[in-house]
């Protein structure tokens, strides 16, 4: 399988599926395109001649189906790859995981837009203007904090729903902000961010993403180029 995500460093949505590829041990190739939503780039170029959104991630199978989109490729996984357990074995905790998943994914839209994925940035004082200044920013906090400390309560940890499932790939980049902006989280949730940078998979990511030495103007929102 060939899975095609943007710059480590800031594509939150490729983090998603490559987590999940790589945590659950679902061999593929990778391939990198640095991201550049500019008509004729090669970033579009590459994926429009596969699918038709010209975005990342895009998953090929080994038959050269195209699978879009971030939770679709999960879900794809999950039913090829059923010994893996993407998702939590029970009915219940499944339906639960879903909805944490849709939830983010059509969700938290201040935090996003004000906090953007930066891997390899240290903006506190960013965070703490966001916090402060936007309203929003600070609900979308209070819900994840609520979140993630009513399942990992429920669940006993260490991950969301106990074992580590693609509800943790979806709010890994979440994780991520969190460490960049030095957002404050209670202790149960703080713990939980500290967890998920310490998965192998995801300090793989990490460690690429700091190697990468980009500096996309558009994902830069807080900083100039040196």
């Amino acid at each position: 399988m060939q899975l095609y995500i943007g710059n480590k460093n800031y594509s939150s949505w490729s983090l998603r599926a490559w987590l999940v590829m790589a945590h659950f041990g679902i061999e593929f190739n990778e391939w990198r395109l640095r991201l550049d939503w500019s008509d004729g780039s090669p970033f579009k170029e590459t994926l429009l001649a596969l699918a038709p959104t010209g975005r990342v991630p895009l998953l090929i199978d080994d038959d050269g189906f195209a699978v879009l989109d971030s939770l679709a490729i999960t879900e794809y996984l999950a039913e090829a790859f059923p010994a893996k357990q993407v998702w939590p074995a029970d009915r219940r905790q499944r339906a639960r995981a879903r909805s944490l998943c849709a939830e983010m994914h059509s969700g938290f839209a201040a935090l996003r837009n004000r906090c953007p994925m930066n891997v390899e940035a240290s903006l506190p004082e960013i965070g703490a203007r966001c916090r402060d200044e936007w309203r929003d920013v600070a609900a979308d906090l209070r819900r994840i904090d609520a979140m993630w400390t009513e399942a990992l309560t429920q669940s006993g940890g260490p991950f969301l729903f106990g074992a580590f499932s693609a509800a943790d790939a979806f709010y890994a980049p979440v994780c991520s902000r969190i460490r960049t902006y030095a957002l404050p989280l209670g202790t149960v949730a703080s713990a939980y961010v500290d967890r998920v940078h310490a998965l192998p998979a995801m300090q793989a990511w990490c460690d690429a993403a700091r190697q990468e030495n980009d500096f996309i103007e558009e994902d830069e929102p807080y900083r100039q180029r040196a």
